[in-house]
């Protein structure tokens, strides 16, 4: 008979997933202080690499600009002559806020007084010239707005300007003034543009008629939530542009 022996062995274990520890990789102070720097050299790269965009923008559009007054200069219509004139204008006007807005800039807000001064003496040079003996005022409160709000701002009265150097003075015209001012009560603002030249009939309407220029204000008007108005200029004289808004109903 044949007898058969049963042994029981101990349970061998082998560590299971459960029963793994894992350990978090301690963060010493000089991986962190290499990550801080790396995020500092990094910014840094954008940074400069934001100021070649702007600097390249402004060199493509005076480069632009410059291809128009040529050609302005060449062509013998009348028409295609004032067309490209009025680009070459309104070129110059984008390059002069982009170059305004790259200088003043800091910490993505604007000194809007100062701004719209070199802004107007820029327009000044590059636009009125020597052709004509106009004067371009600015009186603005010391104030400072976002980047975006001085954009539009910037814009809004170089496309004003242009437009008062275009229609409110004749031909013939001595001498002749605009004036640019802006004004700040509380959460209230006010830009303005006007000039003592000849006026505009229906005075009370804005655009009188449709334009690129008057397109282009009443886009940037709408986006600042603003609201335009034409009325006669200072002393019954000329006209004058009107734009009031809130800063509570934009960003400031």
């Amino acid at each position: 008979m044949t007898t058969l022996s049963l042994f029981r062995e101990p349970l061998r274990t082998t560590p299971s997933v459960i029963e793994r520890q894992w350990s978090v990789p301690e963060i010493h102070p000089r991986s962190q202080q290499y990550r801080i720097e790396r995020m500092a050299e990094l910014l840094q790269r954008k940074e400069t690499l934001l100021r070649e965009v702007h600097h390249r923008v402004g060199n493509s559009l005076q480069i632009i600009a410059s291809i128009l007054a040529r050609d302005a200069r060449k062509v013998h219509s009348e028409e295609t002559r004032l067309h490209l004139e009025n680009a070459h204008r309104r070129i110059l006007a984008v390059a002069t806020v982009q170059q305004q807005l790259q200088t003043s800039r800091e910490g993505g807000r604007s000194e809007l007084a100062p701004y719209l001064r070199q802004l107007c003496e820029n327009l000044t040079a590059s636009v009125v010239g020597n052709a004509k003996r106009i004067a371009i005022d600015v009186q603005a409160d010391a104030d400072t707005v976002s980047s975006a709000v001085a954009t539009n701002m910037g814009l809004i009265v170089t496309e004003l300007v242009i437009n008062a150097l275009k229609h409110a003075f004749m031909a013939d015209a001595g001498t002749g003034r605009i004036t640019v001012t802006y004004q700040v009560d509380g959460h209230a603002w006010r830009l303005t543009v006007s000039d003592n030249g000849v006026g505009k009939p229906n005075i009370d309407q804005f655009p009188a008629e449709i334009s690129l220029g008057t397109g282009i204000v009443a886009a940037l008007v709408r986006q600042l939530d603003a609201r335009i108005e034409a009325l006669t200029g200072p002393n019954g004289f000329g006209t004058l542009i009107s734009i009031t808004g809130r800063f509570d109903c934009l960003t400031h």
